[in-house]
Formats: structure tokens, C-alpha cells, sequence
């Protein structure tokens, strides 16, 4: 009876015990940050249209876009990468992690990045940092089709919200 008791609270431990986060923008987070967009009926809904305007499909037919972003304090060779395609008539992320080696085209894709101040701020949507604040503040360095991300403004601002969704830590930058 002792030992089921000991192995039952070994097991009751390991089931609460919390999953370690990963590391805010590396490719685990990015992993991570995929999963989040196909759960965010904003994203997957409002980038197939947004009144009238279907972002997935301004891809110049690749049948792709790119969205690498990083930490400024960590540097570009840090990003990540959420590779985006329209699948079962939705924006679907289908890659999160570090870049795959597809070709960036700022007509199409989209390169960003912020402080870890900055980034804490837009993933809260605090004042001054939903989309349209952190592009015209500046605190969302950004490349890319700026007046595209102007036409679909709203799910946007959930992309942005993802960064304080999903879990990562934030320790200080071993690259740059």
C-alpha cells in the first residue's frame, strides 16, 4: 500500500508539474506561435477575406507567405519563421520554426521586429501598442507590404497579441 501510495503522488507531481516554456522567438516558440495562429479564428478567417481583400492569396502564386520576426536585442540571425498558405479555405499556419530557406519578398512577406519591452507591450495590447500604434510609434520595426497590413488591421492586432499569448522566457541575448 506504501509503495502505490509514493508511486501515485510521483505520478499526481509529474502531472501538475508546469511545462517548461521556451525561449521567446526561438524556433520552439515558433512552433508554439503556429499552433496559436490556427487557433485564432481572426487569423485563419480574417487574412482568407477581409472586407473584400484576401491577404493569403496576395502570394505572388507561390502559395505561401513568409512572416520572420525577431528580437532586436538578439539580432536578425535569431528569427523565426510562421510559414502561412490557404488551406481548407483558411489561413493556415503550417510551419513555425527557424527559417527554411524560402526567399523572403517584401512585396509579399513580412520581416519585424521589436525590443522585448516593445514586444512585451504589443502581445498585451496595451494603449499605444495595437497594431496601428506600434507601426506608427515605431516600436514594430517592420518590412513588408505596409499598406497591405493596413487593409487587414484586425487580425493584425491578434498576430501582435500572440507574442504575449504565447509562453516564452526571455533571457538575455546569447547572439547579435
Amino acid at each position: 500500500m506504501l509503495k502505490q501510495t509514493a508511486l501515485a503522488s510521483c505520478l499526481l507531481m509529474l502531472a501538475v508539474a508546469p511545462v517548461q516554456a521556451a525561449e521567446f522567438m526561438d524556433a520552439a516558440w515558433a512552433k508554439q506561435a503556429c499552433d496559436a495562429w490556427n487557433a485564432d479564428a481572426t487569423l485563419t478567417s480574417g487574412l482568407k477575406e477581409s472586407d473584400g481583400y484576401s491577404w493569403i492569396q496576395n502570394d505572388n502564386s507561390r502559395g505561401y507567405k513568409l512572416v520572420q520576426m525577431y528580437r532586436t536585442d538578439c539580432g536578425e540571425s535569431t528569427k523565426v519563421q510562421l510559414n502561412i498558405s490557404l488551406q481548407n479555405d483558411k489561413a493556415m499556419c503550417n510551419y513555425g520554426g527557424a527559417p527554411d530557406g524560402k526567399k523572403m519578398d517584401a512585396s509579399y512577406d513580412y520581416l519585424m521586429h521589436a525590443t522585448d519591452a516593445d514586444w512585451a507591450c504589443m502581445g498585451e495590447g496595451k494603449f499605444g501598442c495595437g497594431a496601428m500604434g506600434a507601426m506608427g510609434t515605431g516600436k514594430l520595426k517592420f518590412t513588408g507590404p505596409k499598406m497591405e497590413a493596413m487593409k487587414v488591421m484586425g487580425p493584425f492586432e491578434n498576430f501582435l497579441k500572440l507574442t504575449g499569448k504565447v509562453a516564452g522566457t526571455k533571457t538575455e541575448c546569447k547572439a547579435k
